[in-house]
């Protein structure tokens, strides 16, 4: 009944409508209630304006499905089957994340010493979950992130890159 592009747009900014229907609920008990449901209904607003802000960061991210592989994101570890390559990589290991949008299709290059770099396509399917994989690494910049994302420089770009030495860790005794 639904045009498949129109269900996959409507997919896509699904958090932003969600965090917009928050919002106005939120706003409705703000201006409409007294008492202690005024005040709640400030607070639910203010939740949703955060999730429509996430949610317009992974939709910013999310750039299509139809590319080859199949990326997976399980506990810090993501993995990458595609037809001519693949591996497995753990997020504490990387040392570097790349955009190269001069390949074909444009990919993201994680490098870790000691390992082969791991290449995923953009557009491969399950793709969207790197965004809270990546937003997870200590000191990145997701909107410098998004915003190479959509212009695509001429050549590789630098995303992230770990620190010099890597945290520490804090032993309870």
């Amino acid at each position: 009944m639904i045009r498949p592009e129109v269900r996959a747009g409507l997919r896509r900014w699904q958090e932003v409508l969600a965090g917009a229907g928050v919002v106005g609920l939120g706003l409705y008990w703000a201006f409409f209630s007294g008492g202690l449901l005024h005040w709640i209904g400030w607070g639910v607003a203010g939740l949703g304006v955060l999730w429509v802000f996430a949610g317009v960061q992974r939709a910013r991210f999310a750039v299509g499905e139809d590319g080859p592989g199949v990326v997976q994101v399980v506990e810090r570890r993501i993995s990458y089957f595609g037809p001519s390559e693949g591996g497995i990589l753990d997020l504490e290991a990387l040392g570097s994340l790349v955009l190269d949008p001069g390949s074909e299709p444009p990919a993201w290059v994680l490098r870790a010493p000691g390992h082969d770099p791991l290449r995923i396509p953009l557009t491969a399917k399950g793709a969207d979950q790197l965004f809270d994989a990546f937003a997870s690494l200590p000191g990145i910049r997701t909107e410098h992130m998004l915003r190479h994302m959509e212009t695509l420089a001429p050549g590789p770009v630098v995303i992230w890159r770990r620190g010099p030495a890597r945290e520490a860790a804090i032993r309870l005794h």
